[in-house]
C-alpha cells in the first residue's frame, strides 16, 4: 500500500514535487520511456551492498503492489464507467 506516515510524506513529497514539475513537461509520446527510466534509476541505484534474490524479490513485489493499487483505484473505475456507457461484453453479462 502507498500509505505512509505523515512525517515520512513531509520528507519525500518535496522531492516528488520537483520531479513531477519536470515530468509534467514531457510530451505524451515520450512519457512512457521517461517514466520507465526514472523508476528504473530509483530502484537500481538505491544503496544495497549487493543485489541478491531477496532484494530483487522485494522490489518485484513493490512493483506488483503499485500496479494492482493503480488498477484498483484508477483503471478499474474507468473500466466500470466504460461498461456503463457502452455495455458489457456478452461473456461477462
Amino acid at each position: 500500500m502507498p500509505y505512509i506516515d505523515t512525517d515520512k510524506r513531509e520528507f519525500v513529497n518535496p522531492a516528488i514535487s520537483d520531479l513531477l514539475g519536470y515530468l509534467k513537461q514531457i510530451p505524451d509520446e515520450e512519457i512512457e520511456g521517461v517514466l520507465n527510466y526514472t523508476i528504473t534509476e530509483i530502484l537500481t541505484t538505491m544503496k544495497r551492498p549487493i543485489w541478491r534474490y531477496k532484494w530483487i524479490n522485494r522490489v518485484m513485489g513493490v512493483l506488483e503492489s503499485v500496479k494492482f493499487e493503480f488498477y484498483r483505484r484508477l483503471a478499474g473505475p474507468y473500466e466500470d464507467k466504460a461498461i456503463e456507457k457502452n455495455g458489457d461484453i456478452i461473456a461477462y453479462e
